[in-house]
């Protein structure tokens, strides 16, 4: 098993399309083997897809993604467990033993969807992060 992680400083980063690193961890009897920081080169959104299935993972651990994203990681045949925050590390080892707690009905889209409090996922200009208003 291969689990990715959108990664910055040791957190998950809570926009998918926009990562600019990927922690793959390669899991064998139910223990990380291995992980490793792996660059995105300017990949976005649904090109990650490819990305990811090119590094032979074949579960992804994000926070907000969006709708196309999210098919075609379907389409790639990776497992989502969106709607993540914190540690990589620590949801690695949650998602391992079963504990891990995500959103399967994640949503972020920064083109139409708008949120109780004004503002849209991509209207980020008053410190909000993705993570933090119920994006997902």
């Amino acid at each position: 098993m291969k689990i990715a992680c959108t990664y910055e400083g040791g957190q998950i980063f809570q926009h998918f399309g926009h990562t600019e690193n990927f922690k793959i961890y390669t899991v064998e009897d139910g223990k990380v083997v291995s992980s490793q920081v792996v660059p995105t080169l300017g990949s976005g959104h649904g090109a990650l897809a490819g990305f990811l299935s090119a590094q032979g993972v074949d579960t992804l651990i994000c926070g907000g993604i969006g709708g196309g994203a999210k098919n075609a990681l379907a389409e790639a045949g990776i497992t989502l467990f969106g709607g993540c925050s914190g540690s990589c590390d620590e949801a690695v080892a949650q998602l391992i033993s079963g504990t891990l707690s995500f959103d399967p009905d994640v949503m972020c889209s920064h083109h139409s969807h708008s949120h109780t409090d004004g503002h849209t996922c991509g209207g980020h200009g008053s410190g909000h992060t993705c993570g933090e208003h119920g994006c997902h």
